[in-house]
């Protein structure tokens, strides 16, 4: 299992939405409950964000790479979709 690492802003509409797809995904399956995810808040941890190639939160990370970054045009479903995606990546 691979650990993920997510950044995030708390008033940030899309990372809410990355939040409710997050509980949705892990209600759907349990092995995704045992996911290592490491949440950081971007603004209050600006010195280890800038250690991470993104512009947009939620981004999601396996080691330093680049899996998931959210933009405008993504709605929940492509966001629950793409964490969907990067979750399974961190099983195998």
């Amino acid at each position: 299992m691979k650990k993920i690492t997510m950044f995030y802003l708390e008033e940030c509409p899309f990372c809410q939405k990355a939040k409710k797809a997050m509980d949705e995904l892990m209600t759907e399956n349990k092995a995704y409950q045992s996911l290592d995810i490491e949440k950081i808040e971007e603004s209050e941890n600006v010195a280890l964000a800038e250690n991470y190639d993104y512009y947009a939160v939620p981004s999601l990370f396996i080691g330093k790479e680049k899996c998931f970054e959210c933009t405008i045009q993504d709605d929940f479903d492509s966001i629950k979709a793409n964490f969907k995606r990067v979750f399974d990546e961190a099983l195998k």
